[in-house]
This record gives C-alpha cells, sequence and structure tokens, in this order.
C-alpha cells in the first residue's frame, strides 16, 4: 500500500542534475504531514526485528526521514556530513564518483564502540556513498546493523555493495 501511496506522490525530474537522468524527487512527500507519518511507521515496522542503538544519516536528505525514524524510536540520531560541515573531532572516508571523488566525515565521538548502527538514506542507487558511510562507521567501531532506503534503484545493483557490511536493508520503494 505504502509503495503506491509514494510512486504517486514521488515526482520524476528528468535530466537532473545532468542529461539522461531521472532525478527522483521526494520533497513532494515532505508537503503531506500524514504520508511521513506513514514512511515513519513503515520504517518502524520492517525494522522491528532488527537491533540498533543508533540511526546514522547520510547528508543532506537522509537527515529528513532519519531524524524522524530515531526520534520515533527515541534512539540518538548521527549525521554524516560531506567533509569540513562538522564542528568538533572528525573522522573521514573517502570515496570514487563517477568523475572525481568525495569524502565524508563523522564525529568520533558520535557513538560508543560496539553501537549497533542503522543508516538511512533517502535513495540507494550504485551504493558508493553508503559503502563509504559503512566503512567510516566501522573505523569508529560500529557494527552495521543494517540499511533503510525511501527508494532504491534496484537496476544499479548498489544492495550488492552493501551485502558485505549487513543484509538487513529495506527500501519503501524500488525501481
Amino acid at each position: 500500500m505504502i509503495d503506491n501511496l509514494l510512486k504517486a506522490t514521488i515526482r520524476d525530474i528528468v535530466d537532473f542534475p545532468k542529461p539522461g537522468i531521472v532525478f527522483k524527487d521526494i520533497t513532494p512527500i515532505l508537503k503531506n504531514a500524514h504520508l511521513c507519518n506513514l514512511v515513519i511507521e513503515e520504517f518502524a515496522t520492517r525494522l522491528k526485528e532488527v537491533p540498533f542503538d543508533v540511526v546514522a544519516g547520510i547528508e543532506s536528505r537522509g537527515f529528513l526521514f532519519g531524524l524522524m525514524l530515531a526520534n520515533h524510536l527515541g534512539i540518538p540520531f548521527v549525521p554524516i556530513r560531506k567533509e569540513g560541515k562538522l564542528p568538533a573531532q572528525t573522522t573521514k572516508q573517502s570515496y570514487d564518483l563517477e568523475y572525481g571523488s568525495a569524502t565524508i566525515e563523522m564525529h568520533t565521538d558520535a557513538f560508543e564502540p560496539g553501537a549497533r548502527v542503522l543508516i538511512h538514506d533517502d535513495l540507494l542507487a550504485t551504493g558508493g556513498t553508503v559503502v563509504a558511510a559503512s566503512k567510516l562507521i566501522q573505523q569508529l567501531g560500529g557494527i552495521i546493523a543494517g540499511y533503510s532506503f525511501v527508494i532504491s534503484l534496484d537496476f544499479l545493483n548498489g544492495r550488492q555493495r552493501l551485502l558485505p557490511y549487513s543484509n538487513q536493508l529495506i527500501s519503501l520503494v524500488s525501481y
């Protein structure tokens, strides 16, 4: 049911951010408080059997539902940000993009070693950023409990890249 609601709400933006890409825009979901609540309830239901202590959201759209989910469950939320955006001591992880590279970081005191961390983002594509986030969490002594996404672009095979870290992966909508 929620799959159909979300698919009817998510907007396709053709040729964004560059020609040949069809961007899946989740901002129409954010205009509907009831649908946002349904999204969080669906995540909570599907993750009921996955034990985790912390939700880590990937900048920036991973902050939206990641923070709401953490608050709903009464557990901490940790931001994973682009390099240079966090004020305290950080640990960094670089990764390759189609053209060039990028670096993400997290505060070194984001969670206690041994914490079970759920990584959340709005969309799983090739998995490059999420793999880097997984490595970053492991550097800090965290255990990857699983992954949650609003959207998964299954044809890009990102799920396969995440399996070495955790086989607990949910997405509410798949394309």
